[in-house]
C-alpha cells in the first residue's frame, strides 16, 4: 500500500487549516445571548410560566433575568410555600442561572425581604458581568419611584463598572414611564444612564410590552410571562404572554421579542423598533 508522505499531510490540511483559522478570526468570542422573561405573578395565569421556560429554555440562553413578581405574594405565612413552589417549576432548568429582580409581590414587608433574599441569594439590589457587559439590578418593590438609596447604589455601581462597553439597569416598577413617554429627561435614572453610558433599562409590573427612546436610552417594559393580561388583551397593544431574547456582540446588543407558541399565542416575533410607543409597527 502506497503511504501518504507527511509533506502531502501538510499540503492536505492547509486549505482545512486556513478555513479554521479564518473561521475563529471572523468569529466573536464575546458574543452570547440570554432571557429575559416578564412578571409571573399578578393573578397569575395556569400554566404560562411553565410553558415561558420550556420554551426559553430551547434558546439555550447564558442566563436569564426576571423583572419581578415571581410569587403572588402578599400574606407572610404564605410566601415560604410560594417560593418553594417556584423551586419546584424551577427544577429542570437549574443550569441557567438565574437573576431577580424583586416586584411588589415579592417584597412587602421585612420577612419577605428575608425570604427574597434567600431563594433568590441575592440582596434586593446587586450588580453583575457577564463578559462585556453589566447588569444593575434595583429594588423598588416598595415604592414606585426609586428611593435615594437606590440610586446611590447605582451610581456607586455604574461608576466601579463603568469600562463595561455594554450596560442594563433592571427593576420592577416603570417609574420612568411618564418622563421618558413625554421625551422629559430631567430625571435621576436617566441622568445617571446618560452619564455611564447605559443602553437599556428594563421593567415588568404592567405585563405589557412598550418600548421607548430617550436620547439614546431605550426603555423597555417587558411582555407578561404569566401575569394576567390587562387593557385590550390584544397583541398588537402588548398584551401577550411571550418572554425576550437578547442577542450580544462585541459592542452590539438585539432584542428579539418572542410570544408564546399556541396554546397560548401564536409565536409571532418582533423586534423592538416594532413597538415604538404604542404596539407594533407591524404585526
Amino acid at each position: 500500500m502506497r503511504r501518504t508522505r507527511p509533506w502531502r499531510l501538510v499540503v492536505l490540511a492547509a486549505p482545512l487549516l486556513a478555513w479554521l483559522i479564518s473561521s475563529r478570526a471572523t468569529a466573536q468570542p464575546d458574543s452570547f445571548h440570554f432571557v429575559i422573561i416578564g412578571d409571573r405573578t399578578g393573578e397569575a395565569q395556569s400554566a404560562v410560566y411553565q410553558r415561558v421556560w420550556q420554551e426559553a429554555a430551547q434558546e439555550d440562553p447564558a442566563f436569564v433575568v426576571s423583572v419581578g413578581d415571581t410569587i403572588e405574594g402578599s400574606s407572610d405565612p404564605a410566601a415560604e410555600m410560594q417560593w418553594l413552589q417556584v423551586e419546584q417549576i424551577l427544577l429542570p432548568y437549574r443550569r441557567f442561572p438565574l437573576f431577580l429582580a424583586p416586584g411588589n409581590h415579592d417584597i412587602w414587608s421585612v420577612r419577605s425581604e428575608a425570604l427574597f433574599r434567600k431563594h433568590a441569594a441575592r440582596a434586593p439590589h446587586y450588580g453583575f458581568d457577564y463578559r462585556q457587559a453589566h447588569f444593575t439590578v434595583l429594588d423598588n418593590s416598595r415604592t414606585e419611584q426609586l428611593s435615594q438609596g437606590e440610586l446611590d447604589f447605582l451610581e456607586k455601581d455604574l461608576q466601579a463598572h463603568k469600562e463595561q462597553p455594554l450596560k442594563f439597569i433592571v427593576f420592577h416598577r416603570p417609574s420612568w414611564l411618564i418622563d421618558a413617554m413625554f421625551q422629559n429627561p430631567h430625571f435621576a435614572v436617566h441622568q445617571l444612564a446618560k452619564k455611564y453610558g447605559v443602553q437599556y433599562v428594563v421593567a415588568g409590573h404592567l405585563h405589557q410590552m412598550l418600548d421607548v427612546e430617550l436620547e439614546g436610552v431605550t426603555y423597555l417594559s417587558m411582555v407578561s410571562s404569566g401575569g394576567h393580561l390587562r387593557g385590550t388583551e390584544q397583541y398588537r397593544d402588548g398584551w401577550f404572554f411571550g418572554y425576550a431574547l437578547v442577542a450580544i456582540g462585541a459592542k452590539d446588543i438585539a432584542f428579539h421579542v418572542k410570544e408564546l407558541k399556541p396554546p397560548f399565542g401564536q409565536g409571532r416575533i418582533t423586534e423592538l423598533g416594532d413597538w415604538r410607543r404604542a404596539g407594533p409597527v407591524k404585526n
